[in-house]
């Protein structure tokens, strides 16, 4: 079924197997939704890295 899925798509988009395959994925991954944030995102390096180690410090805190 999934395959027969993936022929039907790819015949419908003009695409191949594999590229509807690797799209579907990224889908269901979350990729498409990281590259779109990546594109939006205007923090400096220097704030991108502040807001990761408060995330670093918040997880391990609810870990105690």
């Amino acid at each position: 079924d999934v395959l027969r899925a993936v022929k039907v798509r790819g015949a419908r988009t003009g695409k191949g197997d594999s590229e509807v395959i690797e799209e579907a994925l990224r889908r269901e991954l979350g990729f498409d939704l990281l590259e779109r944030l990546w594109q939006r995102n205007d923090l400096g390096e220097e704030g991108a890295l502040a807001l990761a180690v408060e995330a670093q410090h918040t997880t391990r805190r609810r870990r105690r």
